[in-house]
């Protein structure tokens, strides 16, 4: 696992856009997600609100988020992907993919999903409240 989030972490600061780590997360949230608040990326990431709030300056800085007010409740900013944001979001996706596919070459489907089912019970394993 150190060597494919090494990979990945390479690939997003070496890349054209020079994204780190976060700032991928980030646009990958709200690319899955548009529309949603800050809060609900704390709640999401498990990141501090201060730490969430300083991602988002910067990356609405550079032009990748853009956000509305909520007409309800001013306080609350609705955040989506600019569309600078959502063509990064997708180069960086797309760089997963193939970080992906270079992970488990030679491995069967069948082995695959193996793979796939054993770390979903180390996931689990992990996320239990004991």
């Amino acid at each position: 696992m150190h060597q494919y989030r090494s990979q990945q972490f390479q690939a997003l600061r070496d890349g054209q856009h020079e994204l780190t780590h976060m700032e991928a997360k980030v646009l990958a949230f709200f690319g899955r997600h548009p529309g949603s608040t800050q809060s609900e990326l704390a709640r999401h990431s498990g990141r501090d609100k201060a730490q969430v709030a300083r991602l988002i300056t910067a990356l609405r800085e550079r032009g990748l988020l853009q956000g509305a007010a909520d007409p309800a409740d001013r306080r609350n900013t609705h955040l989506s992907l600019t569309d600078a944001g959502r063509a990064i979001q997708q180069a960086a996706q797309a760089e997963a993919g193939k970080l992906n596919a270079q992970a488990v070459r030679g491995m069967s489907e069948e082995q695959q999903q193996v793979l796939l089912g054993l770390l979903m019970q180390v996931k689990g394993n992990l996320n239990r409240d004991e």
